[in-house]
């Protein structure tokens, strides 16, 4: 079941149904195929109870990891960072196996909240979730916020460079460093097609989706929620 909560002012995506009220929650928009689940038992829109394993999805510079921190700290769960899992020091990876590996043994537990959209770990990681919280904001948030993580990651790899006395490899770093741009901009609209696809299949069912549109709108759900819970 996904429920979809807008800003004022929003406009319906392709895709999804136009009953959506702005600043609202609203009944399933992607078409289901079981009239009676537990993801319909459950209601992230208005209520995290029973939602005990959560997903953060979105696009790069969309603010996954930092709401999920924050989700995760007022429900008292473990905070589980996917990209942590799989990048080291400057921006250097681990093989796919040991990606799955350390998914697998982070994702193991009763309650958490991840963030992440890596395929290569989707079919270990949505099974094991209950909840999804999908931050599909406008393309120019993510490029903005992009923008300023790309400054502030060419600053600092400068002065590792400057520090380590090297100047080969320093270009190809800031490329990786800067490739989260070229990302989002790819992962725009795929997102926008993929995702309702995704969430209408029948092993998905089990997954309630809260869809947010904007910042304002993540941030008045957090707070709605967290004040109701305190």
């Amino acid at each position: 079941m996904t429920f979809d909560e807008n800003t004022a002012g929003s406009a319906p995506q392709e895709g999804v149904g136009s009953g959506v009220r702005d600043g609202e929650s609203a009944e399933a928009t992607f078409p289901s195929n079981k009239p009676a689940t537990m993801a319909s038992q459950r209601d992230p829109a208005t209520s995290l109870d029973g939602c005990n394993r959560i997903l953060i999805l979105g696009r790069t510079g969309s603010g996954k990891t930092t709401l999920a921190r924050e989700l995760a700290a007022a429900l008292g769960v473990p905070h589980v960072e996917l990209d942590a899992l799989y990048f080291g020091p400057n921006f250097t990876t681990v093989p796919l196996t040991v990606l799955r590996e350390r998914t697998s043994a982070a994702i193991a537990g009763e309650r958490w909240v991840t963030d992440g959209n890596k395929k290569a770990v989707r079919d270990l990681v949505w099974p094991r979730a209950d909840t999804i919280i999908w931050l599909d904001y406008p393309l120019s948030v993510s490029l903005w916020r992009l923008g300023k993580r790309a400054l502030w990651r060419t600053s600092e790899l400068k002065a590792q460079a400057a520090e380590a006395g090297e100047k080969t490899g320093l270009l190809k770093k800031l490329i990786s460093g800067a490739r989260g741009v070229f990302t989002a901009l790819r992962s725009h609209m795929g997102q926008r097609r993929e995702y309702p696809i995704l969430f209408s299949r029948p092993e998905n069912q089990h997954l309630a989706v809260m869809r947010l549109r904007s910042p304002r709108a993540t941030r008045d759900w957090l707070a709605r929620l967290t004040n109701s819970r305190s």
